[in-house]
């Protein structure tokens, strides 16, 4: 009797996975829905030891969030979610969600581990941005760590040298660094150089001709991150993560783009809402400093076509100065 009540079952879920790929049904081995990061992801799986988990499901090609899933009365359990749409930026350890199991009780999820692969084309498009702003952001506080030790430390020798100092020996002024007047000379002129040539290659092109240098820079940069994560999109496969659960898969049962789209789902505005782009807390200043940088970047940029002998606005000949034509007999 339980051979023919649960056939159907098995062969469904175990030989062909029909009730993983229906869109109306939840396979036996999905444990619910995390809602986190403003999207929800129905491809869950319970484990019992994510490390050991990872070690096999990394061969997946997937994205995969290790949560802990807690509930008042004590119970605890811990969940696999497979995140198949969106960015990865805000997903990080101990990142905090919801958790609904298939009895639609709900739990505390907590992010303790994460497996990271590629999650979609258009995160892969701007990751090469992301990580130019994140670097640029990493110098920029390096350098602003060590000046500010480098500050403390001259500033307590200074102290320290004040206190001890000899009242009848006046301290022999400092003289200019001549090799530090010619370092920063040469790298304010490399930098006007770079300008007055990227302004004067602009100038020579047409109107219609620059927002097409500008889409295939953007190709250029991104286009490579693009191809690696379509060609690992397209190698994406539950077979690994079931096989580190305890089942033996012999199928790759892949994860396409139309199914990685369906089983994570974004947030989106309710019908008949409006968002709205007014914030009485803007600052009020925001577009006239942008307006300013941009206008001294110009005018670096046209300083050191000026200086290099660049200038691209260079009149003509007048008509006076214009040798004559020669007369044909």
């Amino acid at each position: 009797m339980r051979y023919h009540r649960d056939l159907r079952a098995l062969l469904h879920n175990f030989v062909n996975f029909a009730d993983f790929y229906s869109p109306a049904r939840l396979a036996i081995f999905q444990a619910g829905t995390l809602f986190i990061d403003s999207r929800s992801c129905e491809l869950c799986l319970r484990v019992e030891d994510p490390a050991a988990h990872a070690v096999l499901a990394s061969t997946s090609r997937a994205y995969i969030a290790y949560v802990d899933c807690r509930r008042s009365g004590g119970e605890s359990m811990k969940v696999a979610a497979c995140v198949t749409q969106g960015d990865s930026d805000y997903l990080v350890l101990g990142r905090n969600g919801v958790f609904y199991d298939r009895q639609g009780r709900d739990w505390d999820a907590t992010v303790t581990k994460i497996v990271d692969n590629p999650i979609s084309l258009r995160q892969a498009f701007w990751s090469p941005y992301k990580k130019l702003v994140r670097l640029i952001e990493e110098q920029v506080a390096k350098r602003a760590a060590a000046a500010d030790a480098e500050a403390s430390a001259k500033l307590s020798a200074a102290a320290t040298a004040a206190a001890n100092a000899d009242p009848a020996k006046a301290p022999a002024p400092r003289k200019i660094d001549i090799g530090t007047v010619a370092a920063l000379g040469v790298a304010v002129g490399a930098i006007g150089g770079a300008l007055a040539a990227l302004a004067t290659g602009l100038a020579r092109l047409a109107p219609w001709q620059l927002p097409l240098v500008l889409v295939a820079l953007m190709l250029l940069i991104s286009l490579p991150a693009v191809i690696i994560a379509w060609l690992k999109l397209r190698q994406r496969t539950i077979g690994p993560i079931l096989d580190a659960n305890g089942w033996a898969i012999n199928g790759r049962v892949q994860i396409n783009l139309p199914l990685g789209t369906a089983l994570t789902e974004r947030a989106v505005l309710p019908a008949g809402a409006r968002r709205s782009l007014q914030d009485p807390y803007a600052e009020k200043n925001r577009g006239r400093t942008a307006v300013i940088v941009v206008v001294v970047l110009l005018l670096l940029a046209l300083a050191g076509a000026k200086l290099f002998g660049c200038w691209p606005f260079e009149s003509g000949a007048s008509p006076e100065e214009a040798p004559a034509a020669e007369s044909v007999g």
